[in-house]
């Protein structure tokens, strides 16, 4: 049983990484969090306090494999570094960092120290996702050429927390908390991407809400990647168009949207495959965002666990190099070339 030390018990902590940790067979030895009532529901749940390392040399607590960093995006390079010296293995929450150059010198400096470094990339491991990847491996839309990926939501009035209130410097914006995730959805389907063209706003909150990338793959592939706190009408979640058909998923867990004539058939199936006016269900992929923690507790144990991470700290890098590419597209009204640091 992996046992891991939990630093920082909000919204991702609680309501994510606990749970996931719990569903994988893993052992929380340890929560750290510097809120007193968020503590108190922490040792409610039946975890005990422990400190996440400050400074180098510093154990988290003792005995344990993995430390998860479950905390504001701003913090994520420092507390990273200190997890490394202190030589314990870290998965930390996405993004690795706030830029891709200070992401890639945190994965340098992990691999420096041969401590086993992964990125919370969680949204691989969705049903969903595993159900748009077979759709692509399968060839059920023929060629890809064009994959529309949509994360809106109608949040007109901003949260009161440091997503929406911290500025991008400091972690905060829809380009790092929801674009991670549609970056990185689009890279593991068709590949690592050449150019950007971005509209990025910040309309209710000091660093952006409303952010629409246009990017185009090594591969020919195109896609589409908008996210939105602004979106009386959610859109679906996914079109993805090809050479033979079109496929459409709409439903998403925990997401609402207005096109009730493409949701799901039933629970065994995800979206539709669309060939004209003609169009049949798709079978729901199996997987669960736990399986991301099976896999790092299955690499832990293996003869080179960073080979083995299900997750390479470099996509993680290769994300947040288009991420600020988009940042330059949208103050300079052009397309931009990714370029992302190397090892």
């Amino acid at each position: 049983m992996m046992r891991v030390a939990l630093a920082g018990f909000g919204s991702s902590g609680q309501t994510i990484h606990a749970p996931l940790l719990h569903e994988a067979g893993c052992d929380v030895v340890a929560v750290s969090t510097s809120d007193s009532a968020r503590a108190d529901a922490a040792r409610r749940a039946g975890h005990r306090d422990g400190a996440p390392p400050r400074s180098p040399g510093t154990p988290p607590a003792p005995g344990v494999d993995l430390v998860v960093l479950a905390t504001p995006s701003g913090g994520h390079a420092a507390q990273v570094r200190a997890v490394v010296d202190a030589g314990v293995a870290c998965l930390v929450d996405k993004p690795l960092a706030v830029d891709a150059d200070e992401a890639a010198a945190v994965v340098r400096y992990a691999a420096s120290a041969t401590v086993p470094l992964t990125v919370f990339h969680n949204r691989r491991y969705d049903p969903e996702h595993a159900t748009v990847a077979r759709v692509v491996a399968d060839g059920l839309v023929g060629t890809p050429f064009r994959y529309e990926m949509r994360w809106e939501r109608w949040r007109p009035v901003p949260k009161e927390r440091w997503r929406e209130q911290a500025s991008a410097t400091e972690g905060g914006g829809i380009l790092l908390d929801l674009h991670s995730h549609l970056v990185d959805a689009a890279v593991q389907l068709f590949g690592p991407v050449e150019t950007v063209f971005a509209t990025v706003d910040a309309r209710t909150t000091p660093a952006e809400d409303d952010a629409f990338l246009v990017c185009r793959h090594a591969g020919g592939v195109v896609s589409h990647l908008g996210a939105t706190s602004l979106a009386g009408a959610p859109g679906p979640r996914v079109r993805l168009l090809g050479t033979e058909a079109a496929y459409v998923m709409a439903d998403f867990t925990g997401e609402v949207h207005v096109w009730n004539g493409q949701a799901d058939a039933d629970p065994a199936h995800s979206g539709w495959l669309y060939r004209g006016d003609e169009r049949e269900p798709v079978a729901r992929g199996a997987t669960t965002q736990a399986d991301l923690y099976r896999a790092v507790s299955a690499a832990l144990e293996s003869p080179d666990p960073q080979a083995a991470m299900p997750v390479d700290p470099w996509d993680a890098v290769h994300t947040l190099a288009v991420i600020d590419a988009a940042r330059v597209s949208a103050a300079q009204g052009r397309v931009v070339t990714v370029h992302t640091p190397t090892p």
